[in-house]
């Protein structure tokens, strides 16, 4: 099992600094005890290709003159925390420059090249070179001389290289340079190659070991990628470009990948990597690993140490903050299992294609109207869903097809939006319409059949539609195009042309345990953010779902809401989670004061009666009543993150 209280100990640091004169075991084991930490990864070696040990295959950085890692794996041992061990293997700035055969090339265009050469910041080695020579050899050295607990490959992905190597190589395998199909699957070919190269290199000398390759994202649907792996390590920091909502849309994924543990990375930084003397708030902090716990994560907050070896014993109070709630949340943690209601055939799984915005809306509405949800591609199973949602895809291939038609034919739901049911040129579910193409007007208005926020007028929605004909089905909106579409020589107003009454189409409908909705709406959400498009969604969920949901819970939007079950015992557990995030600087999303929430009302459906129902980990008993359905209690305040044990 993996542990839970993890710190990513980045090193990453020039040749010319002094290294290691600071380190002391005990200050070390200080550091560590205080932050609460069970787990820390070391570095073997960084970015800029020096090792911290002494070595026969890779230079020791020229301002060590001790075994800096053998110190630090030695001070772990001694106070029974983990330490896999750091390997950069896309970045090694020193073979950069000595080997310039080995270098990753972007781009045919010579002055592209140049300028990405001259920027200040690592560079790329290609894994089609000689490269993988040495750095199997640098891993291999590691794992047999200090039999680590694990293995972690940084700066990871399959990369379209321009490289005399990989240029030759694809021409002697038949494939072009310049097809960007070819590109991709030689891309693939070397990432593949390089996986197996050196999860073999640690296989030669530990049979144990753990392994992850990093490559920022975990891909949905790749499974040779995901399968390369040991566990994994969702690399996820809020305030470093990710945002709040990143994470828990890949969690939602990764934890129904059968018997694969996870962590939830994030940082105790202001910004992001590299940053030294950056602190966040410990609510951040807090809430962040929270995050995790709460959708089934482990944690792994990142650092990074001084070059003089000493460690900052202000981070270590930071993290201990939060790893101290942790540890005492662990009881309830193990061995659970995430329930869902909704699941999300992802965007990304069906299409290839990374950061898919249909993904991101679709995360957005379900974590802000408190749904309890998961993300699936293709070959996962649907059956133990009620909801089934297909956001803004098209182009299913048949199988896929024919398993969404086995999930409505047993009485599953689905929503569906944009092509998502087209196949050849029609629905492939009986909808009671007919599939008549997309809209050439964007944007384009709806108007709702039910009550809004802000009454039923036309509301604009600023993305793709589609146009079909409703025959014998329930109409729960309505579409208008505008008078014409915004050129330069034909325009109206300052952003786009008004709605035309006289023109009226069906825009979204229900028949049975399928409704479809002819907008793009969930990259529009994505994109716009308008309400228009969450109240539309919600309300076909609430039409479809009625009162099936597990979880009710009378929550602000930006609380999360998850459930998990401990079988071995006899448990759920509820998590509600809050936290207050404002914009510091330009784009900075933070965390500082708490807003606790008071008097939560929650209503859970459970098979019985039961035993009693506790907040934990304090142990405080619950007043509830009991319907013979669903146990309803009422949580008397949420300070960031409380639990709620439901037992038999």
């Amino acid at each position: 099992m993996l542990r839970k209280r993890q710190v990513h100990l980045d090193f990453h640091t020039n040749g010319t600094l002094t290294v290691g004169t600071k380190f002391s075991k005990e200050q070390f084991q200080q550091a560590l005890k205080l932050g609460h930490v069970d787990s820390i990864t070391v570095f073997s070696k960084c970015h800029h290709g020096w090792s911290y040990h002494p070595s026969e295959v890779n230079d020791m950085h020229p301002c060590l003159d001790f075994d800096l890692l053998g110190a630090q794996l030695e001070a772990c041992k001694e106070i029974n925390v983990n330490a896999p061990v750091y390997i950069s293997a896309g970045y090694d700035e020193k073979e950069w420059v000595r080997h310039p055969e080995w270098r990753f090339k972007r781009s045919p265009d010579e002055a592209d090249c140049r300028e990405y050469e001259e920027e200040v910041h690592f560079h790329t080695l290609c894994f089609n070179t000689g490269y993988l020579d040495a750095l199997c050899a640098q891993i291999e050295e590691v794992v047999q001389k200090y039999n680590p607990c694990g293995i972690f490959l940084d700066i990871i992905a399959a990369r379209e290289c321009y490289c005399e190597k990989c240029v030759a190589d694809m021409k002697a395998l038949g494939l072009d340079i310049d097809n960007a199909d070819d590109r991709r699957k030689f891309a693939v070919m070397t990432l593949n190659k390089y996986t197996s190269a050196t999860n073999a290199a640690v296989r030669k000398y530990s049979s144990t070991a753990t392994i992850f390759h990093n490559e920022g994202h975990i891909p949905k649907g790749d499974y040779g990628f995901i399968e390369a792996n040991t566990h994994l390590e969702l690399e996820s920091l809020p305030t470093g470009g990710w945002g709040y909502d990143h994470f828990p849309l890949s969690a939602a994924y990764v934890r129904n990948l059968k018997d694969t543990e996870f962590l939830g990375m994030t940082g105790k930084f202001h910004h992001s990597w590299g940053e030294f003397g950056g602190f966040k708030h410990p609510n951040a902090l807090i809430y962040e690993t929270a995050l995790s716990i709460a959708n089934g994560a482990g944690c792994s907050i990142g650092d990074q140490m001084h070059p003089l070896g000493e460690m900052n014993l202000s981070t270590y109070g930071l993290i201990g903050k939060a790893y101290s709630l942790v540890e005492q949340s662990e009881p309830w943690l193990n061995g659970a299992v995430n329930v869902a209601d909704i699941a999300v055939l992802s965007a990304e799984a069906v299409t290839g294609l990374r950061d898919s915005m249909a993904d991101v809306g679709a995360n957005r509405m379900l974590l802000e109207e408190n749904y309890l949800y998961s993300f699936v591609d293709t070959k996962m199973d649907f059956s133990d869903y009620k909801l089934l949602i297909i956001p803004d895809v098209s182009g299913l291939d048949a199988e896929t097809i024919e398993k969404i038609k086995a999930f409505v034919a047993d009485g599953g739901k689905i929503i569906a939006s944009g092509e998502a049911l087209v196949d050849n040129g029609k629905f492939f579910l009986d909808i009671g319409a007919e599939y008549k193409g997309e809209n050439s007007f964007n944007p384009t208005y709806l108007i709702p059949r039910y009550e809004t926020a802000n009454g039923v007028t036309e509301y604009v929605m600023l993305c793709n539609s589609y146009l079909f004909d409703a025959n014998d089905c329930d109409v729960v909106a309505h579409m208008q195009n505008p008078y014409f579409n915004r050129t330069a020589e034909h325009f109206c107003s300052h952003i786009h042309t008004p709605n035309n009454p006289d023109e009226n189409f069906a825009g979204a409908v229900i028949k049975g345990n399928v409704a479809y909705i002819g907008w793009d709406i969930f990259t529009a959400y994505a994109m716009h953010g308008h309400i228009c498009f969450k109240e539309l969604f919600s309300h076909v969920v609430a039409k479809l779902m009625g009162d099936e949901a597990t979880v009710f819970v009378k929550i602000p939007d930006r609380a999360v809401v998850t459930y998990t079950r401990q079988e071995s015992e006899k448990r759920n557990v509820l998590h509600l989670l809050f936290a207050h995030t404002t914009v510091r600087g330009r784009k900075t999303e933070v965390i500082e004061d708490t807003v606790p929430l008071y008097n939560v009302e929650c209503s859970v459906k459970f098979v019985s009666k039961p035993s009693a129902v506790k907040l934990v980990p304090s142990g405080n008993e619950l007043e509830f009543e009991y319907d013979g359905e669903r146990v309803n209690f009422t949580v008397p305040k949420v300070d960031i993150h409380q639990m709620i044990s439901i037992e038999e």
